[in-house]
């Protein structure tokens, strides 16, 4: 259990049987289904992955009512929102389906990814909207460092993604999905290491923990902090991850694409929940 992070738990029995349906329910109907999937799908998906992590912050600060609650705790929460967009996804896809004609692929392959990202954000924008009130109402609200953690994000996402596109050229082939990995670990390793180094936070995963201490044992601690061995190892990771990806995308880009956007989530979704946690618990 040493690499889990802290408040890892599984939620009450009852509520446990119940995701574990839905999403059995719902991986059925799109394997039987299957959905077509691109990059522009797989990225559509981005503001699920922010809906995730930013109910997780509405559970750290109790903004959630009880029968609902143990639904979106760690990892709890991931079940309940794939189980959610993985059903959303299907009835856009039939939708969809039923507009056009069997020969008319190319509207229904645009108007499903733009359906979905739509649907995610109209989801996104209450339970945000939620955790500020929350904020607001503890007079906790501090949005300065973490707009600038985000704005410093995507510049370091922006810069590392046309590096990587440079220095490989074929990792231009994982598309959109290749530039959301690295953009949502950006995200990660820079507002963590601004929650860390400026707001006074403590890291919960042990890994990224054990990078920050070896960066607390250099020379260098007192002038730059801890966070920026941990944004360094970050970002040479999923740029790794993303060259490794790309004879899979070619070979096979349904399943590609797909694992390449649960990497991205692994970064996108930690991010959004720094973001949020630091906005509306407050800090320096």
């Amino acid at each position: 259990m040493v690499l889990l992070p802290e408040g890892f738990g599984l939620p009450p029995l009852p509520h446990l049987v119940g995701l574990l349906v839905a999403v059995a329910f719902v991986a059925a109907g799109i394997a039987r289904r299957r959905p077509t999937v691109t990059d522009r799908h797989v990225v559509a998906f981005a503001p699920w992955m922010a809906v995730g992590s930013c109910l997780h912050v509405l559970y750290v600060v109790g903004g959630l009512p009880a029968a609902v609650r143990p639904l979106a705790g760690t990892p709890a929460v991931y079940l309940s929102v794939a189980a959610i967009a993985g059903a959303t996804w299907l009835l856009i896809d039939v939708a969809a389906a039923g507009l056009d004609q069997p020969t008319d692929a190319t509207p229904e392959t645009k108007r499903v990814p733009a359906t979905i990202a739509a649907v995610g954000v109209t989801a996104l924008l209450p339970v945000v909207a939620t955790a500020l009130a929350v904020g607001s109402d503890a007079g906790a609200l501090t949005p300065r460092w973490p707009a600038i953690a985000l704005v410093v994000s995507i510049g370091v996402g922006a810069l590392a993604w046309v590096g990587l596109v440079r220095l490989v050229p074929r990792a231009s082939v994982t598309g959109g999905v290749g530039a959301l990995a690295v953009l949502g670990h950006a995200l990660d390793a820079v507002s963590t290491a601004v929650g860390v180094d400026v707001l006074g936070f403590s890291e919960r995963t042990p890994l990224s923990r054990l990078i920050m201490e070896g960066a607390a044992a250099l020379p260098t601690a007192d002038l730059l902090g801890v966070g920026w061995l941990f944004i360094l190892v970050k970002l040479t990771l999923v740029c790794g991850i993303v060259v490794l990806f790309v004879d899979y995308v070619e070979e096979d880009p349904t399943e590609g694409y797909l694992l390449l956007g649960f990497i991205a989530a692994v970064g996108l979704g930690p991010g959004a929940h720094n973001l949020l946690l630091f906005t509306v618990a407050g800090g320096a």
